[in-house]
């Protein structure tokens, strides 16, 4: 029995579990609590780097050392390089996607989603809505679950959800550190023309000034400056 090849598997179990945990003390919390697309693409390489270096002899101890310490800088490059350009976050970990609005489902996000009613169901069940008349509008995040904004008075809806008329807005950021939130206008039926007319009645001369801004159509502009 060869001991020194169980002694370095066990260090090297040792040293990636110690690995591990920093990074996800360096790279925050949203790690656990939130799986986004990128963060299930992280998980699938990590598992492969430890896995393929801890039982592999021919791998030794400094490259797992190394593996560990260019996907740390990688994802904290990232990390730092989205929260610099904030538009980037859309095509790395996907936007939430509208599917209900006003009290109306969208099916055609909910096919976008390949989302089906059962699955919505069970989504809004989680969110202790047991009826679609109780939703004013329903947001699929990108990690697979479901945020809900309820009506006001759910008893007075009834028949056709599209001849309903809500008072419940729900606001939309559409500035974040200095950048427009393209898509967040397109949902509002606006434009940057509008905004920047909005932030001149504010004195804001430019968007770039702003650190964030949401708009809503009952409660207006919300902002803080740079």
């Amino acid at each position: 029995m060869d001991m020194s090849l169980y002694i370095t598997i066990a260090v090297k179990l040792v040293v990636a579990l110690i690995g591990l945990l920093i990074m996800t003390r360096l790279l925050g919390k949203k790690e656990i609590s939130q799986l986004t697309a990128f963060d299930f693409v992280s998980s699938l390489m990590l598992s492969e780097l430890v896995g393929n270096t801890i039982y592999d002899p021919e791998v030794h101890l400094s490259h797992l050392l190394f593996a560990l310490l260019v996907w740390t800088l990688l994802a904290l490059g990232l990390e730092k390089f989205i929260a610099w350009m904030p538009w980037l976050s859309r095509y790395a970990a996907g936007t939430p996607d509208l599917v209900i609005k006003d009290g109306v489902i969208d099916f055609k996000a909910m096919k976008r989603n390949n989302l089906d009613f059962a699955q919505l169901g069970m989504l809004l069940r989680e969110n202790n809505v047991f009826s679609l008349r109780e939703v004013a509008y329903a947001l699929f995040e990108t990690n697979g679950s479901i945020s809900v904004l309820r009506q006001n008075d759910p008893d007075s809806m009834s028949g056709d959800a599209k001849n309903q008329q809500t008072k419940v807005c729900l606001p939309e950021s559409i500035i974040e550190n200095g950048h427009i939130n393209e898509d967040a206008l397109k949902r509002l039926g606006r434009d940057s023309k509008w905004l920047n007319q909005l932030l001149q009645l504010s004195s804001i001369n430019r968007h770039e000034e702003v650190l964030y801004a949401e708009w809503s159509d009952s409660n207006g502009l919300f902002y803080q400056l740079k």
